[in-house]
């Protein structure tokens, strides 16, 4: 081989070796991707639009809360580019939207991904990237059950707020006949096998248990069933709005069990208004021990954040989370220091114990559990203002891996 083309071969070599380290799919020890001097760029993803379009608010609240941490100085220096983009709570569009947040964009981390079927199209493409992502906005276990090294969520599992309510259906009010609405995926499965567990355990079982698909509008027939059922409580894993279809048709068949509602029917002004009232005296798993519109001195400064860069949105429960699920990745930024990689806030993340932030309930990682907590409340709504805790903060007891041998049969 002559001279010339022996240059031309390592000229080539060099070219492909340059490619492969600056491609976004290969990792090492000083990953930066995503951070220069002056900024942290974060992709997230959610319905904007779609089905369930009212969940999209926690992406905003996600916003503000970043636009308000650059107002007040930012991270050691950099301020967070936050992009989010409109997946309508379709799988088949979050996989092309994460690609280019990935691929594209060229993202630090993740803060979110709002719903589970959406969130597990882009699981495996995101692990393989090992980009830190903080809380998956699902109460799925596939984000921590096994621990996965660059994945921490501090959402509560739908495993343990069927538990803890059926528990208290069960055990504290002595409901026997038990109903059940669930989406038809492994968010509403999920929700259902948390329940059944506690029946078996009591010798129960559901006098009904009824699968809806996100498309479902007409939920006539489900509730015409139920209340053929006897069901004296229903347990609500549904959509927003299939929640508010479902009180609608039971209020005109004079139907009126208690109701259950998952915590993604817990924003509570926004389920009374939508119900017309109905939602009253439902009761639902809540993350916090504070409410919207509170005057705790964090809950007034995140509230005026979201009015000032979202004044067309209602503030809620939705937005709230947007800002209190995010406060542990902000303290692992701040933690990881100036020379911040994805290495070091995966470390950071790993140090952070007992953080209680603006909801109360503390939140704890370490390199062999990433699921912040698997605490929650109870709350009852009385008002479209008021709501009530029934109790204290509650803490699961559930084995989740036992939960997802259950789930598996369905």
């Amino acid at each position: 081989m002559n001279t010339l083309k022996i240059s031309q071969a390592l000229l080539i070599y060099l070219f492909i070796c340059c490619i492969g380290c600056n491609s976004p799919e290969m990792s090492n020890d000083e990953d930066t991707t995503g951070v220069t001097d002056t900024e942290i760029t974060i992709g997230s993803w959610g319905p904007l639009t779609g089905p369930a379009a009212l969940w999209g608010t926690i992406m905003k609240g996600t916003d503000a809360y970043f636009k308000m941490i650059n107002e007040e100085g930012g991270i050691h220096g950099r301020k967070i580019n936050f992009v989010f983009k409109d997946d309508a709570y379709d799988p088949s569009m979050t996989v092309p939207a994460v690609r280019e947040l990935i691929l594209q964009d060229e993202i630090f981390a993740i803060a979110g991904g709002v719903g589970t079927a959406p969130n597990m199209a882009v699981k495996a493409f995101i692990n393989e990237n090992n980009i830190p992502w903080m809380t998956p906005m699902s109460g799925a276990t596939f984000w921590t059950t096994p621990t996965q090294e660059n994945i921490f969520t501090t959402f509560p599992l739908y495993f343990d707020e069927g538990q803890i309510m059926a528990k208290m259906a069960v055990e504290d009010q002595e409901i026997t006949k038990v109903g059940i609405i669930y989406q038809n995926d492994d968010f509403g499965k999920s929700g259902l096998v948390g329940v059944k567990k506690v029946l078996e355990e009591h010798q129960l079982d559901f006098v009904a248990a009824l699968p809806v698909e996100v498309t479902d509008t007409d939920l006539t027939s489900h509730v015409a069933r139920l209340k053929e059922s006897g069901a004296e409580a229903v347990f609500l894993w549904t959509l927003p709005r299939q929640a508010a279809i479902i009180l609608g048709s039971s209020a005109v068949i004079d139907y009126q069990p208690q109701w259950f509602a998952s915590l993604v029917l817990s924003d509570m002004a926004l389920m009374y208004d939508i119900t017309k009232g109905a939602w009253e005296g439902v009761y639902y798993t809540y993350p916090m021990k504070i409410l919207p519109n509170d005057s705790n001195e964090t809950m007034v400064r995140y509230r005026q954040a979201f009015n000032k860069y979202y004044p067309d949105d209602r503030w809620g429960t939705f937005a709230m989370m947007g800002f209190a699920s995010m406060e542990p990745l902000i303290k692992g930024l701040q933690q990881a220091g100036k020379d911040l990689t994805r290495e070091s806030l995966i470390e950071a993340m790993n140090t952070i114990e007992d953080f209680q932030g603006v909801a109360g309930i503390p939140i704890s990682f370490s390199p062999d559990n990433h699921l912040g907590t698997r605490s929650m409340v109870i709350m009852q709504c009385k008002s479209a203002t008021e709501a009530e805790m029934y109790g204290d903060v509650v803490d699961a007891s559930y084995d989740p891996a036992e939960l997802l041998e259950m789930l598996e049969e369905y």
